[in-house]
């Protein structure tokens, strides 16, 4: 019998696709998925380490996995990957003995099957920390969890050094991936069904291609656009800093590029945004988002929201509450602050802000964007949109789901062979989340 595996994924996209990377490498192994830790050769525990108690969320689920072994007698390999464990290190070893058998840091992926027969033949633990610059990866080893959309990476790390960001710690520094291999992998993905690619980067607009200077994140739009097949293309996340204006341009002249921005702010105040080493300004935000608007006049803004920043003020929140206002974005993912390890902030500043004043400041950003969503979606009421289907709806049996070129889900009723379709939808009402309608002429 094949043996199996089980990966556990926390966090953002990149871990998503990641957790896909790393399940094609063990497929091509000789593994096969299962869905119960209990059935499984190998656990992989892929975290993140961006968000508050991450940490705690990995030794909760290693303990689980002790108390498995004992209770049940069914004791796998277990791997830790991503932030964490490069983060972590040994020190996961020392606080859970027993229990992790790998821990491979996010620059050494691809070395996970080797590292899991190592551990097993060894049997002790093996641990991979080590930064590599290569960031190509086996054209067709990838397994897509999804078969109407799919992830692309084209730039791994980050230079920016955010004082409040672990990324430049656990992802390493930049590094560009080579054009050619982004437009084979885009290929192979029109040609095996996909039709929509998101392009993933910690820093997407300040892409250039190690193998042509002249190819700049513009360029790569163009590119990815030219591939027959490929219906839609989104990015996440360009930094404001640099948006061009060839960048908007760009964006507004090709027809694949979905009229989505995600435009992360991190705060409505100058003076945190200094100490957040954002290295712009609320008011060049504010100019930045009226010359995006000039240009791009059917654009949606999203954004990424930090509350109780070290230091911020009733006055500095509530800067952050009207900026929020004056920009109505789509959609918003907002947080509380909490000190990551290595950083900047948490080296420099005491986190001061109560627990319960950061818990009252975004219970009222978030109502406040719940508002400002509500009026948004309802204006599509009566209005006919394109909607790519991409999956069933979880809610509702009889239903799919899908999202609009401004990323706004769309629910609708209609039989599964539309998943993978464009469909013509008026909208009959809307929600602060999501919108409903049927097909055009239904």
């Amino acid at each position: 019998m094949a043996r199996k595996y089980l990966i556990e994924t926390f966090g953002c996209q990149m871990n998503v696709h990641d957790s896909e990377r790393m399940a094609g490498l063990l497929e091509q192994a000789g593994y096969e998925a299962t869905a119960d830790a209990v059935d499984a050769d190998v656990v992989v525990i892929n975290t993140c380490s961006v968000r508050e108690r991450a940490e705690e969320k990995l030794y909760t689920r290693l303990g689980e996995l002790r108390q498995m072994a004992a209770e049940q007698g069914h004791n796998p390999i277990v791997a830790v990957a991503g932030c964490v464990a490069q983060q972590e290190g040994q020190a996961i070893l020392k606080r859970s003995p027993g229990v992790a058998d790998v821990i491979v840091g996010t620059q050494a992926l691809r070395r996970l099957p080797m590292l899991v027969e190592q551990a097993a033949a060894a049997r002790h633990p093996v641990v991979n920390l080590d930064p590599y610059d290569d960031v190509t990866f086996p054209l067709g080893v990838t397994r897509r969890s999804d078969r109407v959309k799919a992830y692309v990476t084209i730039i791994e790390g980050c230079n920016e050094f955010c004082s409040f960001c672990v990324v430049p710690y656990t992802r390493g520094n930049e590094r560009m991936r080579p054009k050619a291999d982004i437009l084979a992998e885009v290929r192979e993905l029109a040609d095996t069904g996909h039709r929509e690619v998101q392009l993933l980067g910690q820093i997407v607009n300040h892409y250039t291609a190690p193998d042509d200077p002249s190819c700049d994140f513009s360029g790569l739009l163009e590119a990815v656009d030219a591939v027959d097949g490929i219906e839609r293309i989104r990015f996440a996340s360009p930094h404001p800093r640099h948006v061009t204006p060839r960048f908007l341009e760009t964006m507004g002249r090709l027809p694949k590029v979905c009229r989505h921005l995600h435009l992360p702010v991190q705060s409505g105040s100058t003076r945190v945004l200094t100490a957040m080493r954002r290295r712009y300004t609320r008011d060049s935000y504010l100019e930045l988002v009226a010359r995006i608007r000039r240009t791009l006049t059917d654009v949606a803004l999203s954004t990424d929201m930090i509350v109780g920043f070290p230091g911020e003020t009733r006055d500095d929140f509530e800067e952050t509450l009207t900026l929020t206002a004056a920009v109505g974005y789509h959609s918003m993912f907002s947080f509380k602050y909490s000190p990551r390890p290595n950083t900047l902030a948490e080296q420099r500043f005491a986190d001061d802000v109560p627990e319960e004043e950061k818990t009252r400041r975004i219970v009222a950003l978030q109502a406040l964007q719940r508002d400002i969503q509500s009026v948004l979606n309802a204006r599509l009421v009566g209005q006919t949109v394109d909607v790519l289907v991409d999956a069933a709806s979880r809610r509702h049996t009889t239903e799919l789901s899908g999202r609009t070129s401004t990323n706004v889900v769309v629910n609708l009723p209609g039989p599964a062979a539309w998943i993978g379709d464009t469909v013509r939808v008026r909208i009959e009402r809307a929600g602060p989340h999501s919108v409903w309608g049927r097909a055009a002429g239904s």
